[in-house]
């Protein structure tokens, strides 16, 4: 049980860690405009969030996953879960300055790009991999 709480909690810090860095170094501009209250809907940009949003979805997943081991799929449905609801809190802080296709298909995407890394672990261990 312990083992299946610490995989959710190191899966949502690296999906943490991954977005704060991620928007850091590639994203910096984007967040101060939103910052100062100004829309933002350069389509580019917003659509490299979601890319960023996958791949620490994907880095989420695996990481709860393989640190579970047992029970793998529950902890990152778990995990993911609550990556949604904070997803669903913060993009409801910054609805008024992001299109809405933004919002939806970046809060569509957190739950099966998780699963997706959380089964990837699982076919690497299948096949005999490293990698967890």
């Amino acid at each position: 049980m312990m083992r299946a709480f610490l995989a959710v909690i190191a899966g949502y810090l690296v999906w943490t860690a991954l977005w704060l860095g991620g928007n850091a170094a590639f994203f910096g501009a984007a967040a101060k405009v939103v910052e100062a209250g100004v829309p933002y809907t350069a389509a580019g940009p917003l659509a490299g969030l979601l890319a960023l949003s996958v791949v620490c979805s994907i880095a989420a997943g695996l990481t709860a996953a393989a640190i579970a081991k047992q029970r793998a799929r529950a902890v990152v449905l778990v995990m993911a879960a609550l990556l949604l609801l904070t997803g669903i809190l913060v993009q409801i802080g910054v609805w008024p300055f992001m299109p809405v296709w933004y919002h939806l298909t970046f809060l569509a995407l957190i739950v099966p790009a998780s699963i997706l890394g959380g089964r990837l672990i699982k076919r690497a261990a299948d096949r005999g991999s490293p990698v967890g």
